[in-house]
């Protein structure tokens, strides 16, 4: 089986596995809230025509409404109150309890929610519930962390895949040089994936989105966190294979 997974940038990916395009936390515009996106958006026939779509949380680089209603009748996999707030608002969402398996029709394709630790950021107007999935068929099963800190719980995320992680996609960055709660560095997302046994790994959540202000930070610092998490891997996660994308490039694994 071929796995290809294409990032568009931020925590937008495409996963196309068992005959199956899975989409995560679609933004498929020019920014989202406040946020810019350097460069266009994503290219249509890149992410057209999803199975399902992955919401991880409800933050607006993540849960983009305007992306989302692209995506019309397409089953929105959320933790349960988010779905029913996604559903109030005019998207097709399904909420999945935390030890749930969610079927993708007409497919070997399961797809299950397991925790992450992002609270750290409530909104007053949206739920705050955070979670990350795990994809899987009966040979490949794919880590979407979504945001998170590091919890001690992710050492138990094979057993909750039924399997080895055979790719983690992993946040190691954010949208400025300085990161609030409930994320990863790059060295935390390396020590991520090697308490998960991952056999390679794609770093996301970095690279993409800026503020307003971002003329007065750090040159630079947009460009950091891909080629940081790869250095951190092989210190340490030697094992992981690291592939360090740009938005809208491509990745095949056999």
């Amino acid at each position: 089986m071929t796995l290809r997974v294409r990032w568009l940038g931020h925590a937008s990916l495409v996963l196309d596995v068992g005959g199956v395009r899975i989409l995560t936390d679609p933004l498929l515009r020019p920014n989202a809230h406040l946020l810019r996106r350097r460069g266009g958006a994503p290219v249509r026939e890149h992410w057209a025509d999803p199975a399902a779509v992955l919401v991880s949380h409800l933050h607006h680089d993540h849960a983009e409404l305007a992306s989302l209603r692209r995506l019309p009748g397409t089953p929105v996999l959320a933790a349960p109150v988010n779905a029913r707030w996604l559903r109030a608002h005019d998207v097709a969402g399904i909420g999945l309890a935390d030890d749930e398996w969610w079927d993708v029709p007409g497919s070997d394709v399961r797809i299950r929610p397991v925790p992450a630790d992002h609270g750290h950021r409530p909104m007053p107007h949206r739920p705050n519930a955070a979670c990350g999935f795990v994809v899987a068929t009966p040979t490949t099963r794919v880590w979407f962390a979504g945001d998170t800190a590091p919890y001690a719980a992710m050492a138990d995320l094979p057993g909750m895949a039924g399997g080895p992680i055979d790719l983690a996609l992993v946040p190691v960055g954010g949208w400025g040089p300085r990161l609030s709660g409930g994320h990863m560095d790059p060295v935390q997302a390396a020590r991520a994936c090697a308490v998960t046994g991952a056999a390679a790994a794609v770093p996301v959540h970095w690279g993409t989105l800026h503020t307003p202000i971002s003329r007065r930070l750090p040159p630079g610092w947009m460009d950091a966190g891909g080629p940081a998490f790869a250095a951190a891997a092989g210190r340490e996660a030697p094992g992981c294979a690291v592939h360090v994308l740009r938005p809208g490039g491509l990745l095949e694994l056999d």
